[in-house]
């Protein structure tokens, strides 16, 4: 039943961190790939390191807590480092695919003016 659980994790793993790692080649701009490997590849390294600490675990003398601190690590520093990077990016203007909001919108849009209403003198 372990070596069921285990190969799970591995083959989860290894896919997640695949396609994390496939993002971060081939999405567009900086935002878009700065999402690859702080989810896929964090949620798939991390998979990997809990299936090495349980084999580890079951088959050595004890509890294995090298790869469950490294799992804790990455699981706390990756999205504090991809909240960075982010505002380093926006700091330095990088140039985004997503539409932009104006910063002044129209005080009314087209075709829907008020006119002239019951507390304007006309």
């Amino acid at each position: 039943m372990l070596e069921y659980l285990l190969s799970f994790l591995i083959l989860g793993g290894a896919a997640f961190t695949f396609i994390g790692s496939l993002g971060l080649a081939r999405l567009e701009d900086f935002y878009t790939r700065l999402h690859g490997p702080t989810k896929a590849t964090t949620l798939g390294v991390g998979s990997l390191l809990i299936a090495s600490a349980l084999y580890f675990s079951t088959r050595g003398e004890g509890m294995s807590l090298h790869e469950v601190l490294v799992t804790l690590f990455l699981f706390i520093t990756a999205p504090v480092s991809a909240h960075l990077l982010a505002k380093a990016a926006l700091h330095l203007k990088l140039p985004s695919l997503a539409a932009v909001p104006e910063d002044n919108p129209p005080a009314h849009p087209v075709g829907n003016s008020p006119g002239p209403g019951p507390h304007k003198r006309a």
